[in-house]
């Protein structure tokens, strides 16, 4: 049976990263999968709920549950914002005191996956017919670690791609510092932070670091940039989305 899914692509890597979203549906197409892109997306809320702007937060989800109903699935390339709305949309909803927009956020949230875990729990892959010929070192983002549990699904994914090597990141579970608006209220300590996750990527000699998040990668890829480190970052869906002959 087909899957219909809908792309979430997030409103971070619809403006700043939009090779990842395409890859999501290069990736779910050649998997089976039929895959929407429903054009009324907006943010999930996650701007302001992690800034204490609560009510600000609630056309937000009204447009979410509206735009991703009646989905087999809503897949995102993205913990963070995926871990927004499990953890936050329930909460913002009963603020709202509307019963409808309850009952919609309760029949939509559970049909909503983070990347990993949409490929490994309901599809049941891990070998998404892969290549990709490199060195490559995963970071565990603290929303995919912390709050989805995607636990080593990514990994498992990046060690059925053929032609990789996987090396194993120190300090994995160690925040890199981003947090969203807490980098730029806290630089000095967020620079810091990001400057030992740098490091420990750079001393795996792997010439790419991988994530399911492109907020953090752009907070440490930044950093790799600046010291001139020529190792490149890659969200996850990028790679699983090369082929054999295909860029990378």
């Amino acid at each position: 049976m087909t899957v219909r899914v809908a792309l979430f692509a997030t409103c971070y890597n619809d403006l700043m990263w939009p090779e990842t979203p395409k890859a999501v549906v290069r990736l779910l197409r050649r998997l089976g999968c039929e895959v929407d892109f429903p054009i009324e997306q907006t943010c999930c809320g996650q701007m302001f709920t992690n800034t204490g702007y609560a009510e600000e937060a609630i056309p937000a989800v009204r447009t979410f549950t509206a735009t991703f109903a009646g989905y087999d699935a809503v897949v995102a390339p993205s913990g963070s914002c995926v871990g927004s709305v499990r953890h936050q949309h329930r909460d913002i909803a009963q603020r709202a005191g509307d019963p409808r927009l309850q009952e919609q956020v309760e029949a939509v949230t559970p049909h909503v996956y983070e990347l990993s875990e949409f490929l490994v729990d309901v599809l049941g892959v891990t070998d998404v017919g892969a290549y990709f010929p490199h060195r490559v070192t995963y970071h565990p983002t603290c929303h995919s670690l912390r709050m989805l549990r995607v636990g080593d699904r990514p990994l498992q994914l990046l060690e059925a791609v053929r032609g990789i090597e996987v090396v194993e990141l120190p300090r994995a579970d160690q925040c890199c510092g981003f947090g969203g608006t807490f980098s730029m209220k806290n630089a000095d300590t967020s620079v810091a932070m990001g400057s030992d996750k740098a490091r420990a990527a750079r001393d795996t000699g792997a010439e790419v670091l991988v994530a399911g998040d492109n907020s953090c990668l752009a907070h440490i890829g930044g950093l790799l940039s600046r010291q001139r480190s020529g190792m490149r970052v890659m969200h996850l869906a990028e790679i699983l989305a090369s082929t054999e002959g295909g860029a990378a």
